[in-house]
């Protein structure tokens, strides 16, 4: 049995069906994982899955719910 580096829950694979380099995802958290070795087997969260939670983080910042009222309130003086 292995578990996932990040929340630790326990992945019900074939540990000799994966080789270097395959992906999973924890059922538990989510979180996408690589196999960084098979022997010993280790996993690693997916660098792609960590930047995407920055970027969504960025993209909240950046939205401005005044923008949506003006627009609304240009369509009303018609």
């Amino acid at each position: 049995m292995i578990h996932c580096p990040l929340c630790n829950a326990d992945i019900d694979v074939d540990e000799e069906e994966l080789d270097e380099g395959d992906s999973l995802i924890c059922e538990e958290c989510g979180k996408n994982l690589n196999v960084s070795s098979v022997a010993p087997l280790e996993l690693k969260p997916d660098d792609d899955d960590v930047d995407d939670d920055d970027d969504d983080d960025e993209d909240a910042d950046d939205y401005d719910e005044d923008d949506d009222d003006e627009d609304e309130d240009e369509d009303d003086e018609d």
